[in-house]
C-alpha cells in the first residue's frame, strides 16, 4: 500500500534509487510505512545519521547527521548540548518524519545507541561482526553465537540482526545507567577479549591487512555520537537489503545475509512473529 499522502509529500515518487532491482522512493517510503510498528521502538526518540544518495546508490553518497536547508519539516531536530553552537542534529519522533528523510534521498537510517530522553547514557550496546574476506557464513553465525554467550556472562541479553550487507550485529539493550566512555570502554574489551582468546577468527583493530580470514569484531558503534545501521534499515547497495531482525533459531544456512530485500522484507513481516519484540523488556544494566 502507497505511504498515505498526509505523512509526507514524496516529489518524483518514481525516482529510481536502486536500478538493479528496480526499487524507487515510492517502494521505500511504503516499505517504511509497512515495518514502522516494529521499527518504531528502535528509533523513536533517537538521533540518527542519514546516508544520503540523491541520484540512486550508483551516485554520490554521504553522510548527513545535520539539519540541511530544504529538508522535510516532518523531520525532528534538536541542538547537541555538547556542541550548541553547532547546526541541529537529527532525530526520529514518527514516521512522517521518517517518509521525510526518504524525500531527501536517505537511503540508510543509523541510529545512536542513546535516545533523547536520556542522551548520555546509552540504552544499547552494538557489536558489529564484519567478516573479512574468506569467512564463510557459519563462522560468522557462530561468531554471533559467541558474542551472544559472552553478552550473557556479563548478565545481558543479546538479540541478532543481519546487518543488510555480509555480516551480522549482536545488540544488547541496557537500562540506562553508565556514560558513554564506560560503555564504550566495556565494548572495547569485549572485542580484545574475543580477539585474544581466538586471534585465528577474530580480529579487535580495523586495519584491513590484519582482517582476512578472520572477523572483525567493531565496537566502535558504541562511542557518542556513532552509530549503526537501524533494524529494519535499508542499506545503498546492489539488491536493495535491509538489516533485519532474527530468532537466534533461524540463525544458519537458511539466512542469506543480504537476503531480506526492500522489495521481499513485508511478506516476512506478514508471516513472521517480531524476534526482537522483548528486546526493551530484557534491558538490564551493565556493571560498572
Amino acid at each position: 500500500m502507497a505511504v498515505e499522502a498526509h505523512l509526507a509529500k514524496l516529489t518524483h515518487p518514481d525516482r529510481v534509487y536502486w536500478p538493479d532491482a528496480g526499487v524507487t522512493k515510492q517502494d521505500l517510503a511504503d516499505w517504511y510505512a509497512t515495518a514502522w510498528p516494529r521499527m518504531a521502538p528502535h528509533l523513536m526518540g533517537r538521533p540518527v545519521a542519514l546516508l544520503r544518495c540523491p541520484t540512486g546508490i550508483d551516485g554520490q553518497q554521504f553522510f548527513q547527521k545535520h539539519a540541511w536547508t530544504g529538508m522535510s519539516r516532518e523531520i525532528m531536530t534538536f541542538r547537541d548540548p555538547l556542541a550548541p553552537d553547532e547546526e541541529p542534529l537529527i532525530a526520529v519522533d514518527g514516521l512522517p518524519g521518517l517518509i521525510g528523510m526518504v524525500q531527501g534521498a536517505a537511503l540508510e537510517v543509523h541510529g545512536w545507541q542513546s535516545t533523547l530522553a536520556d542522551l548520555e547514557h546509552p540504552d544499547q550496546i552494538v557489536m558489529d561482526l564484519d567478516p573479512g574476506d574468506g569467512v564463510d557464513w557459519d563462522a560468522i553465525c557462530a561468531a554471533a553465537r559467541e558474542v551472544k554467550r559472552r553478552f550473557e556472562a556479563a548478565g545481558l541479553a543479546g538479540f541478532v540482526k543481519t546487518s543488510g550487507g555480509k555480516g551480522l550485529h549482536v545488540v544488547a539493550p541496557l537500562v540506562p545507567s553508565l556514560g558513554w566512555d564506560a560503555v564504550k570502554d566495556f565494548a572495547h574489551g569485549f572485542a580484545q577479549a574475543m580477539a585474544d582468546d581466538d586471534p585465528g577468527r577474530y580480529v579487535a583493530t580495523i586495519t584491513k591487512a590484519k582482517r582476512a580470514g578472520r572477523i572483525l569484531v567493531d565496537y566502535l558503534r558504541n562511542g557518542r555520537n556513532n552509530t549503526a545501521v537501524a533494524p529494519y534499515s535499508a542499506r545503498a547497495r546492489a539488491g536493495a537489503p535491509v538489516s533485519m531482525p532474527i530468532a537466534w533459531e533461524e540463525l544458519g544456512p537458511d539466512i542469506v545475509p543480504a537476503g531480506f530485500t526492500v522489495r521481499n522484507a513485508a511478506e516476512r513481516l506478514a508471516t513472521v512473529a517480531d524476534p526482537w519484540a522483548d528486546f526493551r523488556a530484557a534491558a538490564k544494566p551493565l556493571a560498572a
